[in-house]
């Protein structure tokens, strides 16, 4: 299944980020960008979010300097344009991959593009390496530990069941049952001529 290999890639990329645990570390794909496309994709889109993941920490000490702040902000914003670049450049692959198939007359739309529901799933194995932290923290209360092992048995079951929708989808894609239609991201506050700010209004 597609999410088996996603899902273990994710663990790769999250478990290797922490062995320096510093968002400043230098980034290395160990998956070749033509031999193994999608395990490429995967790795680093997963890389990016894992970033992301500590600079939201950061950005959210009580005592960080405003110019530290603002710095780290545009280095938010240049993540997140990053992170939808990387969803659109997955969408393209499986665009790529079925692109032979022919929808069945029936065949419907999905609420949302393959790509986006990786997206979920990668920040899905964040939420569940790092609630899993929490569950083995030895300065932590036992409630709070209990309560965070609850918390964790709930992300790993949605974790089963957002991987389980991820292949039904693919499948369904691929057998003509369901068909994909990608709209690029419109986004508008980073662009000079959408933004009012960028373009100089008042």
């Amino acid at each position: 299944m597609f999410t088996d290999k996603a899902n273990k890639i994710f663990k790769e990329v999250i478990d290797q980020y922490h062995i320096i645990d510093s968002v400043d570390q230098e980034f290395s794909n160990p998956y070749d960008s033509k031999s193994q496309v999608i395990e490429h994709l995967l790795y680093r889109k997963c890389w990016i979010d894992t970033v992301q993941w500590h600079y939201e920490d950061i950005i959210r000490d009580p005592e960080i300097e405003p110019v530290a702040a603002l710095k780290l902000k545009r280095q938010i914003d240049a993540s997140n344009q990053d992170r939808t670049d990387m969803v659109e450049y997955i969408d393209s692959y499986f665009l790529e991959e079925y692109k032979a198939v022919t929808p069945k007359e029936d065949a419907t739309i999905n609420t949302e593009s393959p790509a986006w529901g990786v997206d979920r799933l990668s920040i899905l194995a964040l939420k569940v390496y790092h609630m899993h932290e929490e569950t083995v923290r030895t300065d932590a209360s036992d409630a709070h530990k209990a309560a965070c092992q609850k918390k964790l048995d709930i992300l790993l079951e949605q974790q089963v069941d957002l991987s389980t929708a991820i292949d039904t989808l693919l499948k369904d894609i691929e057998q003509g049952d369901k068909y994909m239609k990608v709209y690029k991201q419109m986004k508008m506050y980073n662009d000079d001529e959408l933004n009012p700010v960028l373009r100089g209004e008042k």
